[in-house]
């Protein structure tokens, strides 16, 4: 059984990035956990808690749905990682890592244009430092509709995909994950709308010549004994 550990930057993005995998993940015997930095919502003008919270029950039927633990929700300021001490995310992460203990990471790619998914890239990757005797031995970066894809054409900070996780047959486990962050979704053709998301899985299942799949960077893999 391999332990994995999905650190997102908001609610929805581990779906969006990885959702299939991590169904996958489940459906075939690992222990799947999420973690989500920010609470998601306050950015777009939130007003009190109510949306937040929905956002928090959403992230938790989402996960449900994949098969896997409940989130774990950390609450910090939307797309305001930036201002805070980059140490002070790390540690939370480390927190978390050192509870899980995850042979497998999955979060976002460096090169995304959300400054939070930058932000979460970094903290997860310090967190997961290859210091003996850390248990992470792969990580991997995924793709986030409607940020990837959105960040300056710079080859050199670029999302091109090395991995391709099939789940043909996860993706209805994904698309039923999705529906349950209805308020975040958009109409088509936006590229965080049901239509897209299905699109790209269809996509990137082509290129690799099979029905769907996720497709991934690999910051860290790790062969042992």
């Amino acid at each position: 059984m391999t332990i994995v550990l999905a650190v997102a930057a908001h609610p929805d993005d581990e779906v969006l990035g990885c959702g299939g995998t991590l169904a996958r993940h489940a459906a075939e015997g690992d222990d799947v956990h999420v973690l989500i930095l920010a609470e998601g919502a306050a950015a777009r003008g939130a007003s009190g808690n109510a949306e937040i919270e929905a956002l928090g029950d959403a992230a938790i039927a989402a996960a449900e749905a994949l098969g896997v633990h409940p989130p774990r929700l950390l609450g910090l300021p939307d797309n305001r990682l930036d201002s805070l001490d980059l140490l002070d995310v790390v540690r939370m992460v480390e927190e978390i890592v050192a509870d899980v203990s995850p042979g497998v990471v999955y979060t976002h790619h460096q090169g995304d244009l959300n400054v939070d998914h930058q932000i979460a890239f970094r903290a997860a990757l310090t967190a997961c430092r290859p210091q003996p005797p850390s248990p992470v031995r792969n990580i991997y970066t995924f793709e986030t509709p409607s940020s990837t894809e959105w960040a300056p054409p710079d080859a050199s900070d670029a999302f091109v995909p090395r991995r391709f996780v099939d789940i043909s047959a996860t993706l209805e486990r994904k698309m039923a994950a999705l529906a349950c962050y209805e308020t975040e979704m958009r109409p088509f053709p936006h590229a965080r709308s049901i239509e897209a998301v299905e699109a790209l899985a269809r996509w990137r299942g082509a290129t690799v010549g099979v029905p769907a799949a996720e497709a991934f960077d690999v910051v860290r893999q790790r062969v042992v004994g």
